[in-house]
């Protein structure tokens, strides 16, 4: 089979290349082959997924999570497994219609033990994060501004812990869980940094972009055994218009705007052709 360590070197660094937040700066303290580890985990999974998302913005949620959810959901189900969606209210709410989702409780005191009888009974294969808030040492949550959001966030940081298959965590700013993988290089980093670990922790110029990336691994992983090629038609504005017309703002303008990160859907979109040219160049 294909070597496929180099296309996976080539992602991760494409995936931090605007070093918006300062992930470039932390990528070489990370394992090289990152996205391909995660990528081979998501490909042979056959039963439940489930993926975590939903960062609170005031008393709304960010844009930034919920779309590479959403499209790891999606690539899931395409490979012919389950997906399951974890998020709090009023996330929840808003996805709970379209996609099968699983509540968590916000500001739970009993989270541990929600955790364990969930994992008990749905038994998942994978369980994956993307840009959930991660508990600080002190036991709190904070935003990119160390603004204490603990009053809002449902702790999703148990089901790592106590998880007895592989984790994957997706973050971009050092406070979401996984990022505990690196915690002391997060001095560096103006934030409070999250200590909850992870099996495989993936950096991300803006965390939703991390899903293409693995998108585009899980293709090449599958063209070379089936010649299957791309796996999914991505179109990230009307992801962003899905979330927003549901009451989504985005997490740096506090925005309702079809952004993430203040940003534009065109660069996800010059993202997305540049990983399709690198994994199935002509």
């Amino acid at each position: 089979m294909k070597d496929l360590l180099p296309l996976s070197q080539q992602i991760e660094h494409m995936l931090v290349r605007q070093n918006v937040r300062g992930m470039a700066t932390l990528l070489p303290y990370l394992k090289t082959g990152s996205y391909l580890r995660a990528a081979r985990l998501i490909a042979k999974t056959k039963g439940l997924v489930l993926i975590g998302t939903g960062f609170p913005v005031g008393d709304s949620f960010e844009t930034d999570g919920p779309v590479g959810a959403i499209v790891l959901y999606q690539l899931v189900e395409k490979l012919g497994a389950r997906a399951m969606l974890a998020c709090g209210y009023p996330l929840f709410s808003a996805l709970k219609n379209d996609y099968a989702c699983l509540e968590l409780p916000v500001n739970s005191v009993d989270a541990a033990a929600f955790a364990l009888q969930a994992l008990q009974q749905l038994e998942p294969e994978l369980i994956i994060s993307i840009e959930r808030p991660g508990l600080a040492a002190d036991g709190r949550y904070y935003n990119m501004r160390a603004v204490d959001i603990s009053a809002r966030c449902a702790n999703f940081d148990v089901f790592f812990q106590q998880a007895s298959c592989p984790t994957i965590a997706i973050g971009d700013g050092g406070n979401e869980i996984g990022m505990g993988n690196l915690y002391q290089a997060l001095s560096q980093l103006a934030i409070t940094p999250a200590v909850t670990g992870c099996d495989e922790l993936l950096l991300a110029d803006v965390s939703n972009w991390a899903a293409y990336g693995l998108l585009a691994l899980v293709s090449a992983i599958r063209d070379a055994e089936t010649g299957e090629g791309w796996l999914l038609d991505c179109q990230p504005a009307q992801l962003l218009q899905y979330l927003v017309s549901r009451g989504c703002v985005d997490g740096v303008t506090g925005l309702a705007s079809i952004t993430e990160d203040s940003l534009p859907p065109e660069h996800a979109m010059q993202l997305i052709r540049d990983l399709q040219q690198l994994c199935f160049e002509i």
